[in-house]
């Protein structure tokens, strides 16, 4: 696939498709007989995993580098990558339960104004 068609796909500027290999947040890409970026399935992948970890997640692009460098080195990184990922699952977990709570704090303000709102009304019907 070409960055364009790629840049489409994900959603993510050409630029930042090219930031994000020269910073090593995705490994790189090979280059055709022209010498233009020719995406494979594999950097699709990287490309997918990346996108969801740090916008959905909101994972570091410091781990998310470590990740990939660690990646490269093979298989006896397993237990160095494995240990990275439950740092981040843990911190996901501790912010998701701060914007729970947060939640909660906004409905309990809303069913407030909802309360305040329907006795204001009851009582500009009342004769």
């Amino acid at each position: 696939m070409t960055i364009s068609e790629v840049s489409e796909r994900f959603g993510l500027s050409q630029d930042t498709l090219r930031y994000y290999e020269r910073i090593g947040l995705i490994p790189p890409v090979g280059r055709n007989a022209s010498g233009i970026r020719d995406y494979g399935e594999e950097d699709l992948k990287w490309i997918d995993f990346v996108k969801c970890m740090r916008q959905k997640a909101g994972l570091p692009v410091e781990m998310l580098i470590e990740y990939l460098a660690l990646f490269q080195q093979g298989d006896g990184t397993l237990d160095a990558r494995k240990a990275l990922l439950v740092e981040q699952r843990a911190r996901l977990a501790d912010k998701i339960d701060d914007m729970t709570s947060t939640l909660r704090r906004l409905d309990d303000k809303i069913a407030r104004y909802e309360q305040t709102i329907g006795g204001k009304e009851q009582a500009l019907r009342a004769p």
